[in-house]
């Protein structure tokens, strides 16, 4: 065998084992990071020849999802109670839990101007509609409470406000116009040019910790792993920090 055709074996080769040793793996995806997600996906791709599926929706019902069998193997919430019960009731790989965003909660309307920088367009009375995400299986929605009853606004919108069944759908309801204004995660409008927002102050709700962990269905799965390791890396912190998370 020629040098020329032994290196082309050797390169047959070298593609073989990268492609048979390259692993799928699903990834059950809090609405709010979907965009991040994606980013993340691909660059995890491109460093360890893995794929990552991502499956979005809102945290509640991903948990649902998880507790009756889908065969997801790492989840990635929008709060830290949800992987804390995965892990309790055996679902989720102890010590596998860690926050890997902190998200920060926004007002945002699509028209300009209408959102001003201290929320006081929350005290107006010709609101129509007011957007969240279901606090029931969304944790944005419980922050967007939390904040108007710190406001001391939420008894006078409350008949005003529509809920979303993701925070994905809370915002496609401000996006559209069906509601005047909402409140929706920042990294949804970091890249979102127009309309007016207003940074919701921490200190008007809990911290929106979120959290990752490893699901048994992932437990053997050397992919699943390997994301969640690419998830505290600085290439991956990086990309979470573009999209408005802070990181603790």
């Amino acid at each position: 065998m020629n040098i020329s055709m032994f290196l082309s074996a050797l390169a047959w080769l070298a593609l073989a084992v990268s492609t048979t040793s390259a692993g799928e793996m699903s990834v059950a995806v809090a609405a709010n990071f979907v965009e991040p997600a994606k980013t993340l996906a691909d660059a995890f791709h491109a460093a360890t020849g893995d794929t990552a599926v991502i499956s979005p929706g809102a945290s509640g019902q991903l948990f649902t999802q998880i507790t009756h069998g889908a065969p997801f193997e790492v989840f990635l919430s929008a709060d830290a109670e949800r992987p804390h019960a995965l892990v309790a009731g055996g679902y989720a790989v102890a010590q596998s839990r860690f926050t890997y965003a902190v998200g920060r909660l926004a007002l945002y309307s699509a028209t300009p101007g209408l959102v001003d920088g201290q929320g006081l367009v929350l005290k107006r009375t010709d609101l129509r509609a007011v957007a969240i995400a279901d606090p029931a299986v969304a944790p944005y929605g419980v922050a967007a409470e939390e904040s108007m009853r710190k406001l001391g606004v939420y008894e006078a919108l409350k008949p005003k406000i529509v809920k979303g069944a993701s925070i994905a759908q809370a915002y496609q309801f401000v996006a559209t116009g069906a509601a005047e204004i909402g409140f929706v995660a920042q990294s949804q409008i970091v890249n979102v040019k127009g309309g007016s927002r207003w940074l919701v102050p921490e200190t008007l709700h809990a911290p929106i910790a979120q959290q990752a962990v490893l699901l048994k269905a992932g437990a053997n799965d050397p992919a699943a792993q390997k994301f969640l390791d690419f998830l505290k890396s600085p290439a991956a912190r990086s990309i979470i920090a573009r999209y408005g998370y802070d990181l603790r």
